[in-house]
């Protein structure tokens, strides 16, 4: 149903916001002096005065909200879309198949196990049993490699804090005691199941675990059985506190290496490490920092890596297990590679062109031996490599086709449709087109537009962009049964491909990094200009989103061109651009962002900090803010401030609000009601601020 224009909306209303303090707080950056009044808002968010502020910032929320009509039709209609199966690729080990499946509406998904061929699947572990509410969830987790023991990390009110657990996969039971301190879900099991590799930090100081850095990272060793107290360190590095560390086995699980990353760096080291249970040698095979390196495999005694070495795009080399010469087996090529693996005679190369899947095979020598043919201009996942096998699973999805399921013969290149999902909705309603958009300096940058077929484009349609633009994250389609909500109510939604991701390689991610960050930002801009140009649109009628860094890019784009949309949704963003390195792991980002302790990377940061930039009498587009109470990666403090700021400096009619969500974290493992929920109240915040009404039933 197409929703129709009010005559009036809740925007023209005059908002009272809560009183909110100013402190005298100035810091001093390479000679510049720079007010931080909402400092106080950094407070753990228990503190009283802080808990005071976020409750009185709830009630004017919910207020809102409750004055729009309709809004439970819409939550139901979500809820009844979502109710479908759903299953994840599955993958074997040994002769045990796993996989995750949902029936519906279930908060989280569940684990499956097949024993073996022909058997009937079992429930092996109910992440829903964990909690009565939904708020605690699986995060990370491995199997070893007959597949009789399974690692898992539990973590609570999305926390990336999370405690290991080992099951046995024969009887369901656990074994040994958790293990704390650990976060991210960076663990992987050894071959035999016997012990466990895993990321620890230094145990946190009473009420600072959401808040303080993230620092002196460790890879220790856990026995399964044995206290954590007696674990063993395999690395770690006192003179340099902010390095972060990830164990990865080979495919085959016969050898371990380590990851390393300097804070700043886009690159990264790759360890060799001999562990006999006792002794720990490290072997530094690639130490230089110039590239990345990823290992895929193990064949032939050969280690097989994805690296950007003199490659943007990445190319896939191999080189002796223990360090020495690397040969060149798949070249690299206009298009990125951004997945690869091996089964027991062949390469499966996931190629990114123009921001959708293509997917090649190669020999192991590097051969060419065809291509899996997609169905169309979208994303796969899977293909998990096995030494034994050249059977495996992938996916497929794009913005108009759900989730299909394939079962995969790499020697022979078939591939078989294992599970396809029955929903209660006809996808073939909608239509999906790539459009590529001029940025200011000449580049042309992907843009997905999906909509109903039927919709009659009136120039005034309701629109939301979305775009991440960071960290070497591409953003390819992807299916959503609440994005059909949002066009069966005349909606268009759109996906921009904006620089900063890795769509088109290592060059493209590097294009926004430090002091080019502002590319990814003027991509943007060009995105929303380009849609009103070409009649999809008004400016009133565009709504920009982000998450995380995609909370950071809106902020940036409201700041700079408040005039750009009528609605501005930064969730969970980074919104401190001169403080985001004091909190949990953000030290970590300095690799895309710079540092505010580099003067020309300061000056940068603080151009283009949407908390510093927010400007009385400016006229600010309607913003819904959002954010959770344990979000201990892009820490509360970031929306807090900038809310506080924006609602002090709003000149214009519009609302400024912040949602805040309770024992919830940046997103993950977020029980499905609680995802239904957000995204109704985006769309009822969207639409109301855009001046339409909500239909009444669907």
């Amino acid at each position: 149903m197409i929703p129709t224009l009010l005559a009036t909306t809740l925007a023209t209303q005059n908002w009272m916001y809560p009183h909110t303090k100013t402190v005298d707080q100035k810091d001093s950056y390479h000679g510049i002096t720079v007010a931080d009044p909402y400092r106080w808002l950094e407070q753990p968010i228990s503190t009283p005065d802080v808990k005071a502020w976020a409750d009185a910032q709830t009630q004017l929320t919910n207020h809102f909200f409750e004055q729009i009509p309709n809004r439970k039709p819409l939550l139901d209609e979500l809820l009844r879309r979502v109710n479908y199966e759903r299953f994840d690729v599955p993958f074997q080990r040994g002769k045990r198949t796993f996989y995750g499946y949902n029936s519906g509406l279930q908060p989280q998904d569940v684990i499956y196990v097949v024993d073996q061929p022909g058997a009937t699947p079992r429930v092996l572990l109910d992440p829903n049993k964990f909690s009565t509410d939904g708020t605690v969830a699986l995060n990370g987790s491995d199997f070893n490699n007959d597949g009789s023991r399974m690692l898992y990390g539990v973590a609570k009110s999305g926390s990336d804090w999370l405690e290991w657990h080992v099951l046995d996969v024969a009887t369901g039971k656990t074994i040994g005691e958790p293990v704390k301190w650990s976060k991210f879900g960076v663990g992987t099991i050894n071959a035999d199941g016997t012990g466990f590799y895993y990321l620890r930090f230094p145990e946190p100081k009473e009420g600072t675990a959401f808040t303080d850095a993230n620092i002196n990272a460790a890879i220790y060793y856990h026995s399964i059985g044995t206290p954590q107290s007696q674990d063993q360190l395999i690395v770690s590095d006192p003179e340099k506190p902010e390095r972060w560390f990830s164990p990865s086995f080979d495919d085959g699980k016969t050898e371990l290496f380590i990851y390393a990353e300097d804070t700043g760096s886009t690159n990264n080291y790759l360890w060799h490490v001999d562990h006999d249970g006792a002794t720990v040698k490290v072997n530094k095979i690639l130490n230089e920092n110039d590239a990345n390196y990823s290992p895929v495999g193990i064949r032939n005694n050969e280690l097989y890596l994805r690296t950007t070495k003199d490659a943007p795009t990445a190319k896939i080399v191999k080189m002796p297990i223990k360090g020495g010469a690397m040969t060149e087996v798949v070249p690299s090529r206009k298009e990125s590679i951004e997945g690869v693996s091996i089964t027991k005679s062949k390469i499966i190369v996931q190629y990114m062109k123009d921001a959708h899947a293509a997917v090649e095979i190669f020999d192991l020598a590097g051969k060419p031996a065809g291509n899996v043919p997609l169905a169309g201009l979208g994303a796969v996942g899977g293909f998990a490599g096995d030494p034994s096998t050249d059977e495996t699973y992938y996916s497929y999805v794009d913005l108009t086709t759900p989730q299909v399921i394939y079962s995969y013969d790499a020697k022979t290149n078939q591939s078989k449709i294992y599970k396809e999902p029955k929903l209660p909705l006809d996808p073939s309603k909608y239509v999906a087109k790539q459009v590529f958009v001029p940025s200011n300096d000449g580049t042309k940058v992907p843009m997905y537009i999906v909509h109903r077929k039927d919709l009659k484009l009136t120039g005034q349609n309701p629109t939301i962009m979305y775009a991440y633009g960071g960290f070497g994250i591409s953003q390819t389609p992807w299916f959503s049964t609440s994005r059909t909500v949002w066009m069966d109510m005349g909606g268009i939604w759109c996906l921009a491909n904006i620089r900063g991701g890795s769509e088109y390689g290592k060059e493209w991610h590097e294009g926004a990094t430090k002091v080019r960050r502002q590319n990814a930002y003027d991509d943007f801009i060009a995105c929303g200009e380009y849609l009103a140009k070409e009649g999809y649109t008004t400016n009133k009628h565009l709504a920009i989103q982000g998450g995380s860094n995609g909370g950071l890019l809106v902020g940036v784009t409201m700041t700079q061109r408040p005039d750009l949309c009528g609605v501005a949704i930064p969730e969970v963003g980074v919104l401190d651009m001169l403080r985001f390195n004091k909190f949990t792991i953000g030290a970590a980002w300095e690799g895309d962002y710079g540092s505010p302790e580099k003067q020309d990377e300061f000056f940068n940061l603080y151009r283009i900090s949407p908390y510093h930039n927010l400007r009385p009498g400016t006229n600010y587009p309607a913003t819904l803010v959002t954010t959770a109470d344990t979000d201990d990666r892009v820490v509360p403090a970031h929306s807090f401030k900038f809310a506080a700021r924006l609602q002090a400096v709003q000149a214009g009619p519009a609302p400024c609000l912040i949602r805040i969500e309770s024992s919830a974290g940046h997103g993950g493992g977020k029980p499905l009601q609680k995802a239904m929920e957000g995204i109704a109240d985006v769309y009822s915040f969207t639409l109301q601020n855009m001046g339409f009404d909500l239909p009444a039933k669907f």
